[in-house]
């Protein structure tokens, strides 16, 4: 066991750091040579970013593995250049389907603005404000405790990524379009993950409680969609229905799209 966890620890970081390039570099690559990042979730960055940015400032406080510090750092430029590389290429107009209700709004527009500058702004002052907070915390003993607050609220981000393809799976109850190989993906480096997490221990250069915690509830999850696969498979398939009446916009939206559907770049959405 001792030489198998050895090798776990050795091997891990490696896998660990590569991570980002990886599960990003065919996203980026894709959109670039299509011009267009239709049907691509800019949440994904704004998620990816917002955690790896708090994991950087987390670790001033945690000083946990470097392995996961440089692949936070590294996650924050793969992002940068996916949220460029989207923004650039994205549509300009978007067309709905006739009687089909509008997009949901968010407040003040955050993180559905035409413009591309909104974007950089938010992301300076999120990264300019925790810096101001941490040198003025740097000093206090207040300090450990707004890291590691840092840290839970970071990993609980990342670690709710799979939660709404599950909500999907489970209102249309199947799984179309959500490839076995990539569920099988996620269990394999689930495991891979925690053994390293839980072999390293949580003292300083280590894994820090709050990544195991998480890492164990993002596990859960991907054992969750397994289980729905070997549950639902690809569901039961229906034949076109000719829309009639009140709300046939919405019918033809969901016959286009399958209802509860959203972007299979959740799928791409993980650190390894």
């Amino acid at each position: 066991m001792g030489f198998l966890n050895a090798i776990v620890t050795t091997i891990a970081p490696i896998f660990i750091v590569t991570s980002p390039i990886t599960s990003y570099a065919d996203q980026i690559w894709a959109i670039h040579k299509s011009r267009s990042s239709a049907g691509f979730s800019l949440d994904i960055p704004l998620i990816m970013l917002v955690a790896s940015i708090l994991k950087v400032y987390y670790w001033f406080g945690a000083h946990f593995s470097t392995a996961l510090l440089l692949q936070a750092l590294l996650m924050i430029s793969i992002h940068l250049l996916l949220l460029h590389v989207a923004l650039t290429n994205r549509p300009q107009t978007t067309h709905h389907t006739p009687f089909s209700p509008a997009p949901a709004g968010r407040p003040y527009d955050f993180w559905q603005w035409r413009m591309a500058r909104p974007y950089w702004s938010f992301l300076t002052y999120f990264a300019g404000t925790l810096l101001v907070v941490q040198v003025l915390l740097g000093t206090t003993p207040l300090f450990m405790s707004y890291t590691a607050l840092l840290g839970f609220v970071a990993l609980a981000i990342e670690a709710t990524l799979p939660l709404p393809q599950l909500y999907a799976n489970q209102k249309r109850r199947g799984c179309k379009g959500f490839r076995v190989s990539v569920i099988g993906n996620w269990l394999v480096g689930d495991v891979f993950k925690m053994w390293f997490f839980f072999a390293s221990g949580s003292g300083e250069g280590g894994v820090p409680v709050a990544f195991k915690l998480c890492g164990v509830f993002q596990m859960l999850c991907d054992i969750g969609l397994g289980v729905q696969w070997w549950v639902f498979g690809d569901g039961e398939e229906e034949g076109p229905r000719m829309p009639s009446g009140a709300g046939f916009g919405e019918k033809v939206v969901e016959e286009i799209r399958g209802p509860g559907d959203i972007p299979l770049d959740w799928e791409k959405a993980r650190l390894g």
